[in-house]
């Protein structure tokens, strides 16, 4: 759909996502698109004190979440610049490309609701303007 961007899993695909009932490590091919100028109007709480791009309020994100992938053995397997596709439509281009890899689907959705990953999550929506979350089968 032309206009439509996507920020958080919906209600039916993280149903989908627990009944493919992957069995070993997941890898998470993210996909992202920053904002000019982050906005944390949802999240004032974790706005700083002068305005900052959408690079460097993912960036805050990834600091805050880190240690929370640390401790559940996940690991970021490539941190990368995107660009123009080689193969792909030409008016679609992402800013950067992440790969998470999680020991299991279960341990991705144990982090995924942590209450204290969650406290500093709003900077990843501060940060970008749309995204792709593709979970990946070894």
């Amino acid at each position: 759909m032309e206009g439509q961007t996507f920020l958080a899993a919906t209600q039916a695909a993280g149903k989908a996502f627990f009944m493919r009932q992957i069995q070993g490590p997941v890898v998470m091919l993210n996909l992202l698109r920053y904002r000019e100028t982050a906005d944390y109007t949802a999240q004032e709480e974790l706005a700083p004190s002068e305005p900052i791009s959408g690079e460097a309020a993912y960036k805050a994100y990834m600091d805050h979440t880190l240690p929370f992938l640390d401790e559940l053995g996940s690991e970021v397997l490539f941190f990368g610049k995107g660009g123009p596709w080689l193969i792909g439509p030409e008016a679609e281009q992402w800013d950067a490309v992440l790969l998470v890899k999680h020991p299991s689907a279960a341990e991705f959705l144990s982090f995924a609701q942590n209450e204290a990953y969650l406290r500093g999550a709003g900077h990843r929506t501060a940060a970008l303007l749309d995204s792709r979350l593709l979970p990946i089968e070894q």
